[in-house]
């Protein structure tokens, strides 16, 4: 689970490097996050040559927690630290072309099909 104003590593190539969770879509003022949510993040950190500069406004889902995950069949999931994937306007597609490192298998069924797709490794 993450919390509102946690902070994240970004698994992509699209020029961030860390984000800031600042809220989230839906309508409630929810502020604990789980694997797959859309959430509304700012970048801390950003390559001098990306496309993403540093105190922007984007959308992102989370694809890695470093906080355990059950799974419906009763197993347990979690990785080495916490990642996001920033999102192109909004649709679901990512806005970079490379994802870096394992994503969740939970974000095919919640309609993340692309970035499981570009993924190296699904767990």
């Amino acid at each position: 689970m993450l919390r509102l104003e946690s902070t994240a590593k970004v698994a992509d190539n699209s020029g961030a490097i860390e984000v800031q969770i600042i809220g989230h879509y839906g309508g409630s003022k929810k502020r604990i996050f789980r694997m797959a949510d859309v959430v509304k993040v700012t970048v801390k950190r950003a390559k001098t040559d990306g496309t993403v500069k540093k105190g922007t406004l984007h959308r992102a889902v989370i694809v890695r927690m470093r906080k355990e995950t059950r799974r419906d069949d009763g197993t347990y999931i979690s990785f080495d630290d916490n990642a996001v994937v920033l999102l192109n306007g909004t649709t679901n597609d990512p806005m970079g072309t490379r994802i870096f490192g394992p994503v969740a298998r939970e974000l095919k069924t919640y309609g993340f099909d692309k970035i499981t797709y570009l993924a190296p490794e699904t767990l």
